[in-house]
């Protein structure tokens, strides 16, 4: 199987609210790919569907299993964290470590252990004992020493300071991704994650409004640092969005050909913020 979940036509309504409204997306085997839109977008929404934890309309198909009907056996193959790690408060970290081993044929002990060996954990701390930076640490130690082939991350080192958020997301590349196991990653950190992406998925009220190959974004999107004379003839091709740089205009622009581009000033590659905040300006203009 090289598609490793296929949504069409995903749907989901809360009462009068639609937080999911016919989505369709793909996640190919061996992918990192990065599901990014602002708060209330339909990203927790869409990821609660994935799991099996909540009903909806259209079709989803997880590791070739409908998660409606089938998420006891989608969950022995995919992992998720959440932003908020809830632990048993009286456990000590080393009899947590115990448990998992005991109850799921995919952890391993030895991964937990090297985790935890970069952080001040120390294994005879019982949780409640520990910060909530620590309980996160811990909570993605655990789930990261398991084996699967589907890793689904909901703002995973929310509340971790830059030095272990720069270490979690190394190891994550170096240790972790194997390009068989595939992975679902939401955060508002986007500049953290741009380099680890293969795909981008932007969601705005419920919609995609943005689904891409991280490979294909500079045939696509180009930054023109356009300098006062071409202005207007800059403006003329409709940029997405407008911004002032050292006297200079940075204008973004979608789908127009280089060569179109190059009179008008220096192009770069757009930042997937950059980018972001594009795409939902225009859709909400």
């Amino acid at each position: 199987m090289t598609e490793i979940v296929r949504a069409e036509g995903l749907s989901k309504h809360y009462g009068g609210f639609e937080a999911l409204s016919d989505v369709s997306f793909t996640i190919a085997r061996g992918s990192i790919v990065g599901l990014i839109g602002p708060n209330g977008a339909g990203k927790t929404t869409a990821l609660k569907a994935i799991l099996g934890l909540t009903e909806f309309d259209g079709e989803l198909d997880v590791l070739g299993m409908d998660p409606r009907i089938g998420r006891h056996k989608v969950m022995e193959r995919v992992c998720f964290i959440s932003d908020v790690g809830v632990l048993p408060r009286w456990m000590r970290v080393r009899e947590l470590i115990d448990y998992v081993e005991g109850v799921h044929p995919g952890f391993s002990r030895e991964r937990a252990e090297a985790f935890l060996g970069e952080t001040d954990i120390a294994p005879s701390k019982k949780i409640r004992q520990l910060s909530k930076g620590m309980v996160t640490q811990l909570h993605l130690a655990i789930v990261m020493a398991i084996d699967v082939e589907l890793l689904v991350l909901d703002e995973p080192t929310l509340g971790l300071d830059i030095l272990y958020r720069k270490s979690f997301y190394d190891r994550l590349l170096n240790d972790y991704f194997d390009h068989e196991t595939s992975i679902l990653v939401t955060t508002h950190q986007v500049e953290e994650i741009e380099s680890l992406l293969t795909h981008l998925l932007f969601i705005d009220g419920g919609r995609i409004v943005l689904d891409s190959a991280m490979d294909e974004l500079a045939m696509r999107y180009a930054d023109v640092l356009v300098s006062p004379e071409n202005v207007e003839a800059a403006m003329a091709l409709g940029p997405l969005t407008v911004r002032d740089m050292l006297g200079k205009k940075v204008m973004l622009f979608e789908d127009v050909q280089r060569d179109r581009l190059e009179s008008l000033g220096e192009i770069h590659v757009p930042s997937v913020a950059d980018l972001f905040v594009a795409k939902m300006k225009r859709g909400r203009s």
